[in-house]
Parts: C-alpha cells; structure tokens; sequence
C-alpha cells in the first residue's frame, strides 16, 4: 500500500503532531510505502528518515501556525498512492489532501487532534473556517482518527460526522522515551512547550504563579523551562517579576536525548493547559510517564482520566494556580507514591499499539 502523509510540518520540526506524525510513519514504514509531503519548515536537506521518503515544498507565506504551500494540490494530483492520511488542525494541508484524494477517487483520513480558535480577528476567521471549509472537508474524508477518547463530546465541529469517527490513542516510542539510569533531582519540575503565542494555552502564565506560591513551603523548588519561542523573554521578565528568577532555568531547544535526560531527572513533569479547544491531547505526558516520572495536568488534557485512574500524577482545574501550588507541593512530598501504577497506563499508549490500529483501518478502506 502506498500511503501518503500530510503533516504541516514533519520532523525536524517539533510540536506534538510533528512527533505523532513522524513515529506513525516510521511504524508503518516498516511494511508499506510512505512518503511524506509537508512545508519546508524549518529548512533542512533531510529527504529521509527511517525509510520514508519526504518532500519538502516551500512556504508561500504563514498564517497563524499554517504554512501556506501553493504547491501542495499540484503534486498530490501528480502523486500516485492509495490512501492519504492527513493532520488537523492545520487548514490548507488538510483541506488541499482530502479533496485531492475525492477527485483522484482514493480514500482520505484525518488525524482530528483539537478544534481551531484563536483570539480577536483570528477567531473570526477560525469561526468562518470551522463553518464553511472545514464542514466540506469532514463530510469528504473517508474516516476521521479522534486521539482522545472524550472528544467526540467536547469538540464543536465532530457531532455530525459521528458514523465515520474512530478513536485511535496516540502512542509514544517506549522504546525511546524510557526509564535511565540517572539519578533525580530534588525539587525539580520540567515543562517543555513551544513559547510562542500560539502555545499559550500550555498554561506556562499559571504555572510561574503557582512557582511563587511553592516556593514558601520549598524554597530550593526548581522549574527547568524547555522550548523557545517569541515569548520567552515575556516569560523571563514575568518570572523576575514574581521573585522566582532564582527557581526557574529557560534552557531554549531540547534535543531527543537531551529530553529523555530531563524527564527522567526531574521528580514532576506539569502540563497545565488551559484551553480544552486547543489542547487535543498531551503526548509529553506520556513521554515523561514512559521515562517513569509522574505528572500533573488539568482537566483537559485527552490523557487526564487514565492519569487519575492510575495514580499516575496529580489532576487538577485549569487556570487554577493555587490548586497548581497545592499539587505540586502535595506530589513532591513523596513522589513515589504516584510511581507503582505508571507501567500500566503507559501500556495502553504505545506507538506500535497506535500503528497497528492504523493499519488495520487502512485495510478496512
């Protein structure tokens, strides 16, 4: 089977769907054809990696978090294959793959990861959107991949297309993000998002204020910052001015193995999203849970009722700081306590798991 992916982006890129898109390729590489047509962004001579095929096409401009390629819907026509499995939400690549795929008369999936909002104008344009395009594309696509399994209920957008939805979890590379030897450091959290304006909804704001209110019951607390972004000198200056520039360390990009590293040392790995539209899933939960570390998180997170159910960290409601502080100083009391059930839960969210079922629905189309 040859099998089209259209990740916005693709590895060396970095985001949560990057990531998805890059280990569901790579597993299904193993036994099909797969080639990967994305932006050049960010610039790279990589062509390929483990065994698929990539071309990179150049961004004509960016609107919001999507790169605009005018080329994509010229080579997809060019393009032969049999099914096209597609990532939202990024317009342009999603919209352009599903109806090239109608037109050529394949089938076409989409990975449906969150809703799109934004904020002033944005979100009259995302509103604009969500009813007109991104309606026709829903109703083309052949089956539609929903990675959390309440989302059906809490995005906006799905309710109608219900009969061609499939809830498949996302997986991580248990057999990279795993438990080393290394020592953990006392005190020590570890957030890692994109800093940027698109990213806000990560919750980085609420959880500096909670740093301030932790560090009176544990003055050594330490937060390691991973990621860069337009932002992070507005979060440098937002930490200096809560009196907490001490406590916490930007480190800007974090390598692969580099993060393993982190999420093994560290005692708590926090996730405090805000915005249950925008937040689809989490997969650093999971990273950091494979490497053994327990988490906190709010409601939102796709991952959030398993974590609970485990033991497996701490939930809590978002844009809460106090109940932020509160979790963070109960977990660092003794965070072996949420250690015993995290293989468990991990289990259920490997990427061989996630391509098996992948694959199976291929098959099915």
């Amino acid at each position: 089977m040859k099998i089209i992916q259209t990740p916005v982006r693709f590895y060396p890129a970095i985001g949560g769907v990057e990531k998805y898109a890059l280990d569901l390729s790579s597993e299904l590489a193993k036994n099909n054809n797969v080639k990967v047509i994305c932006a050049d962004e960010p610039k790279t001579n990589l062509n390929e990696s483990n065994s698929i095929k990539i071309s990179r096409l150049r961004t004509f401009l960016k609107i919001a978090n999507t790169n605009i390629t005018l080329s994509l819907p010229f080579r997809l026509l060019r393009e032969k294959f049999d099914l096209i499995h597609t990532y939202f939400p990024t317009p342009w690549s999603s919209d352009w793959s599903v109806l090239i795929a109608k037109l050529k008369g394949k089938k076409a999936v989409i990975s449906y990861c969150n809703d799109i909002k934004g904020s002033g104008i944005s979100d009259i344009i995302a509103k604009i959107y969500n009813n007109t395009v991104l309606r026709l594309t829903l109703r083309l696509a052949d089956k539609i991949i929903i990675i959390g399994p309440n989302f059906l209920e809490t995005s906006k957008y799905l309710k109608k297309y219900s009969n061609k939805i499939i809830f498949i979890p996302i997986g991580v590379d248990t057999e990279k993000f795993k438990k080393i030897n290394i020592d953990k450091e006392k005190n020590t959290l570890f957030f890692l998002s994109i800093l940027d304006e698109y990213h806000q909804y990560k919750g980085l704001d609420y959880l500096l204020e909670a740093i301030r209110l932790v560090k009176k019951e544990n003055p050594d607390v330490k937060l390691i910052v991973g990621g860069k972004g337009k932002l992070q000198s507005d979060y440098i200056k937002k930490a200096k001015g809560l009196g907490i520039e001490s406590n916490v360390k930007f480190i800007g990009f974090v390598a692969d193995n580099e993060l393993i590293s982190y999420y093994n040392k560290c005692e708590c790995f926090i996730l405090p999203s805000c915005d249950s539209e925008q937040e689809g899933f989490g997969i650093v939960l999971l990273e950091a849970l494979s490497c053994d570390t327990p988490v906190i998180a709010t409601d939102v997170v796709g991952i959030a009722r398993e974590i609970k159910e485990n033991n497996a960290g701490i939930i809590i409601e978002p844009k809460k700081a106090d109940q932020l502080a509160s979790a963070i100083n109960t977990l660092l009391r003794d965070p072996a306590v949420y250690t015993k059930n995290i293989d468990n839960l991990v289990s259920k969210y490997c990427i061989q798991k996630t391509a098996q079922q992948v694959r199976k629905l291929y098959n099915s189309l």
